[in-house]
C-alpha cells in the first residue's frame, strides 16, 4: 500500500490536466467522416437534395485564386471561399474581387494551425480578428466557419458560437493537397463520396499543401461541375444550399447530447468516369 500511494497520488495530480485536454480535443472526433454523416449532417454540410455546395479553403492567393475565378466564371458557378484572415488582410483587393464576382466569403481562421493545446482566449481572439477582416472587406458579416484541417476543438466551437458563425465541414473532398494529386484523381475522389445535398471541399491555393497542388483542383473543376449537372444537381455556394437546420452549437453534443434536426439529406449521386 505504501509503495502504491505515491503512484496513486500522481494519478490524481495529473487527472485534471488530462480531463482538460480530453475536453479540448474531444469534439475533433467530428473530423471522422462516418460519424459526421450519421450524427451531425448539418456540420457535414448536408443541404437540399438537388444542390451541391462548392467550397474552397486556404486562400486567397494571387498566384492561383484568380485562375479559379476565371474558370468559375466560365462555368457560370458561384462558390463559398473559406479564407484565412491573414491572407485576406495581405491581399484585400483580391478578397474584394471574390465578392465582386459573386462568391460568398466564409472564415477559415486567422492562420492555418493545428490547435492541439487548449487556448480558448487565443481561439476567440484570432477568430474575432478573422471575422472582422472578412466583414470589412465583404461589407457583410460572414455566416460560416471551417477550422483548419477540419479540427473543431471545444475552444473553437465556443469561439465560433460567440462570433455568430456556423461550423460547416464537408461531405466530399478531392485530396487535392497531395503532391501526387492529378485532375483525374481529384475528380474521382470527389465522386466517390458526393451525393445530392453534399458539400465539396477543394483548395484554391497551395498555402498549406504540396507546392503546385492547386493545379490538380483547377484541372478537375470543370469535370466535377459537369458531373454534378449531368446528375441533375445544381452547384453553388453554401448560402444557396438549404442548410437551414439547427446548427450544432455545443461541443457537448459530440459526446452524447442529441443535436436538433439538421438539413435535408439527399440521395442523388453521380459516377465519375475518371479512374480511381
Amino acid at each position: 500500500m505504501r509503495h502504491g500511494f505515491p503512484a496513486g497520488r500522481a494519478v490524481y495530480a495529473v487527472a485534471p490536466a488530462l480531463a482538460a485536454v480530453l475536453a479540448h480535443i474531444g469534439p475533433a472526433a467530428t473530423w471522422l467522416p462516418e460519424l459526421r454523416r450519421r450524427r451531425f449532417p448539418g456540420l457535414a454540410g448536408r443541404g437540399s437534395p438537388g444542390h451541391v455546395a462548392l467550397t474552397f479553403d486556404d486562400g486567397p492567393d494571387p498566384a492561383s485564386t484568380p485562375r479559379f475565378l476565371d474558370v468559375l466564371d466560365g462555368l457560370g458557378v458561384r462558390a463559398t471561399f473559406f479564407v484565412l484572415g491573414e491572407n485576406a488582410a495581405r491581399h484585400p483587393a483580391l478578397t474584394r474581387e471574390l465578392v465582386r464576382r459573386g462568391h460568398e466569403l466564409a472564415v477559415h481562421g486567422w492562420t492555418h494551425d493545428r490547435p492541439w493545446w487548449p487556448s480558448p482566449a487565443r481561439d476567440a481572439r484570432e477568430l474575432r480578428r478573422a471575422v472582422r477582416v472578412v466583414a470589412e472587406v465583404s461589407g457583410s458579416d460572414p455566416r460560416w466557419y471551417r477550422p483548419p484541417y477540419g479540427i473543431l476543438t471545444s475552444g473553437r466551437w465556443a469561439a465560433a458560437r460567440r462570433a455568430g458563425l456556423r461550423p460547416v465541414l464537408w461531405t466530399a473532398w478531392g485530396k487535392d493537397w497531395r503532391h501526387d494529386a492529378t485532375p483525374a484523381s481529384v475528380r474521382a475522389t470527389v465522386a466517390a463520396d458526393l451525393r445530392g445535398g453534399g458539400t465539396i471541399l477543394l483548395h484554391d491555393t497551395d498555402h498549406a499543401s504540396a507546392p503546385g497542388s492547386w493545379r490538380a483542383a483547377l484541372g478537375a473543376l470543370p469535370d466535377i461541375v459537369r458531373d454534378c449537372r449531368e446528375a441533375g444537381l445544381a452547384v453553388g455556394p453554401l448560402g444557396e444550399h438549404g442548410t437551414d437546420g439547427a446548427p450544432v452549437t455545443s461541443a457537448a453534443a459530440v459526446t452524447g447530447v442529441r443535436p436538433g434536426a439538421a438539413g435535408a439529406t439527399g440521395t442523388a449521386s453521380f459516377r465519375s468516369p475518371a479512374p480511381g
